[in-house]
């Protein structure tokens, strides 16, 4: 039920595989304001994204959830350290392909962030963070606490900031002229 150690180097190697890439396609390591946040609550602004926590961190941690029960569904008769790794190599895709200009023009045109520019390779990486946090998370809590939980966390941002995941995922795939209006505040 544990996770191996070779499991977790399989997991850094894969963080490090990715910020390679990130970096390589030109994203920058930190904000390009120069400094390093713990937490910035801004969405509509250029510290967005750039650093370790900002209001879509709990997308990143539900991701973890969801990521979780996918893998107890799909392969439960495998080690938790595979299906871990099978979570860190969907949120590392994710992260990659976040990060290109397709979907950064994607965003810019089906949603309200009309400045987003894409994430720094810390912001990633805590991102990367964020999703492990969840999955071990899920992993202890009993299903009615990680379900609360996240249910929470999409009340939380769609009263606070108009977006949480759900949202974040139907205006990317299908997106609604009335949900992007109600979302810029207009």
């Amino acid at each position: 039920m544990r996770i191996e150690r070779r499991h977790w180097l399989i997991a850094i190697g894969l963080a490090a595989a990715m910020a390679l890439i990130l970096l390589w396609m030109g994203r920058p390591p930190i904000c390009t304001c120069g400094t390093v946040k713990l937490w910035t609550g801004a969405v509509q602004s250029a510290d967005n994204s750039q650093h370790i926590a900002d209001w879509y961190t709990p997308s990143h941690i539900i991701h973890g959830f969801l990521f979780y029960a996918l893998g107890w569904l799909l392969l439960r008769r495998n080690p938790t350290g595979e299906r871990y790794l099978g979570a860190v190599a969907i949120e590392a895709g994710w992260e990659l392909l976040e990060n290109s200009q397709f979907i950064i023009d994607r965003y810019r045109e089906a949603t309200f962030a009309f400045g987003y520019n894409g994430d720094s390779v810390l912001n990633s990486l805590a991102d990367l963070g964020w999703m492990t946090f969840g999955f071990l998370l899920a992993r202890r809590l009993p299903v009615w606490a990680t379900i609360s939980l996240a249910l929470f966390f999409e009340l939380l941002t769609l009263w606070t900031i108009r977006d949480n995941l759900t949202l974040n995922v139907l205006m990317l795939l299908s997106p609604i002229d009335a949900i992007k209006v109600w979302q810029a505040g207009a």
